[in-house]
């Protein structure tokens, strides 16, 4: 019988439950994926913690990232066949569909072709990170060759795509971080520079990294009380693109740095991208691309087998890792 999981309140990762149910035909426009690896995410803590933008509707599942082999097809889908090898794309919310599950269903139009080269625990950690780095820098905030952006809380996953996306279209990656503890890890991965905040003056290192002009565009997980420094460093006319709020205190909004310099300080979700067709198929196209050259390449940190789903969660809320925590089946 096929395994989901699911939780019934909000909690801690305790709350997380196995369930074994049937999973019915795809219905039209969706495919059935036979699950080989999940990609964990940030958001799903936040959900199953009752944290999130959206409330669970209960029995809540969970999961937007997963990477399988298709089962079968609904009616009208086209273009995708049983056994073909594919990737789910974060293009719905968690009251539609969970991809907690060795079998799952899935939007069709959220499913993309894998190359050949991928292996299933590196297909589940491509789609959330690069699509919102491509979303934000690329389609939003229009970074440019030869321009800088800041990225904080560069180890995540997210982070490391965001500066591979960075450096495939020839801008400046800055990684920050709070200790040192990770910035040859970053180094490595291809951020030009790293500037671990709780060590080094950030307005300071940003004026000499820009030399004065400051970073055109910021890229920002975390908001709270250190967002007023984000904005010190930000260039004239520069973008600060918000699509996170690990630090749950208070974000303060320097004004005055915003009205001088006219900054655009602006929010950001993936669904941007991932619910507009248009913007879907070039985000696919851009990411596609960019793993056959080998230009993106996600990092993963731990893997989890499926049975230890709760322990995942934990590690993930424990904020050591560099990079992807991926689950498999």
């Amino acid at each position: 019988m096929p395994r989901h999981v699911e939780f019934e309140q909000t909690g801690g990762p305790e709350v997380l439950r196995f369930v074994e149910a049937e999973v019915p035909e795809p219905a039209a426009g969706e495919v059935r994926i036979a699950v080989k690896a999940i990609g964990l995410n940030r958001a799903e803590s936040l959900y199953r913690s009752g944290t999130y933008i959206i409330d669970p509707v209960f029995p809540a599942r969970l999961g937007s990232e997963a990477a399988g082999v298709i089962d079968a097809v609904g009616p009208g889908v086209e273009g995708l066949a049983p056994g073909d090898r594919v990737a789910v794309v974060p293009a719905f919310s968690y009251h539609d569909y969970g991809m907690y599950g060795d079998l799952v269903l899935a939007p069709a139009r959220a499913v993309a072709k894998l190359p050949d080269t991928l292996g299933w625990v590196d297909a589940a950690a491509v789609w959330m990170a690069y699509v919102t780095a491509w979303g934000a820098l690329i389609d939003t905030a229009g970074l440019r060759a030869g321009e800088t952006v800041l990225i904080p809380a560069a180890s995540s996953s997210v982070g490391l795509a965001a500066i591979q996306v960075a450096n495939r279209i020839g801008a400046v990656p800055v990684a920050l971080t709070r200790t040192s503890a990770k910035a040859a890890a970053l180094r490595e991965q291809g951020a030009a520079h790293v500037i671990a905040t709780d060590e080094a003056d950030l307005v300071a290192e940003v004026e000499r990294i820009t030399g004065g002009a400051g970073a055109r565009v910021v890229f920002d997980p975390v908001g709270g009380p250190g967002f007023a420094r984000l904005t010190a460093v930000t260039a004239t006319r520069g973008t600060i693109i918000v699509y996170g709020a690990l630090d749950p205190r208070e974000t303060p909004l320097p004004v005055g740095q915003v009205l001088g310099r006219s900054l655009t300080v602006r929010g950001y979700l993936i669904y941007e991208a991932t619910q507009d067709d248009a913007k879907l198929a070039a985000a696919k196209a851009f990411v596609l691309d960019g793993l056959v050259s080998g230009d993106l390449h996600p990092r993963i940190d731990r893997t989890f087998p499926f049975d230890a789903i709760a322990d995942a969660h934990r590690y993930l809320e424990g904020n050591g890792q560099i990079g992807k925590i991926v689950v498999t089946m």
